[in-house]
């Protein structure tokens, strides 16, 4: 009978490597609502503030990312990366806004560079810069927030589960060699069946 490899699931349960592809196909779609949500607010807000209410270019992104900051926070604690590690709320918003100052200056960057510098006045060429800006953001957001705003949940059963090497190979007695063994020393050999 085939071994299906499994690995530890967000919930201390043995998941299937298929389910943990799953987890991540649902967490980036979740992502990518909830992100389309938050980019929806941050264009219109933009649109509103500089195209018709005559605000700074800026100023106007300014504004505008921060309250698709919000919107976005709230989603993605609530949905996107709710089976992940959701500490305290002020440490996640800190964590979340900090990275979010982040590609608020870059975003804010791209768009000065466009109206001032090139001298661009157009709302299209400025909202153009301004989709591209949030386009590079929203890859580094994601990343940021996996890492750093909603980490992995941490098992504490891990350290007493053996960890099976990726070759599949165990002792001659079926034991599992211990993690960080050298690799020159032939411990273990392939259990066939």
């Amino acid at each position: 009978m085939p071994r299906i490899n499994r690995m530890s699931s967000p919930h201390g349960r043995s998941a299937p490597i298929g389910g943990r592809l799953r987890l991540r196909l649902k967490e980036i779609g979740a992502f990518g609502v909830v992100g389309g949500i938050a980019f929806v607010v941050d264009i219109g807000l933009f649109q509103l503030l500089y195209g018709h209410l005559g605000v700074g270019a800026v100023t106007a992104k300014t504004l505008a990312t921060l309250v698709s900051m919000a919107v976005a926070f709230l989603g993605h604690r609530a949905w996107s990366f709710a089976h992940r590690d959701t500490t305290a709320v002020r440490r996640s918003f800190t964590l979340f806004a900090l990275i979010n100052v982040t590609t608020l200056v870059l975003g804010a960057a791209i768009i000065w560079f466009v109206r001032y510098p090139l001298g661009q006045e157009s709302l299209l060429v400025v909202q153009t810069a301004n989709i591209i800006s949030i386009g590079i953001n929203s890859v580094f957001r994601y990343l940021a927030y996996r890492r750093w705003v909603f980490p992995a949940v941490a098992d504490p059963d891990a350290a007493e589960k053996p960890q099976v090497p990726a070759d599949g190979a165990v002792a001659d007695d079926g034991a599992v060699p211990p993690a960080g063994r050298d690799e020159t020393v032939p411990a273990v050999t392939r259990r066939v069946r």
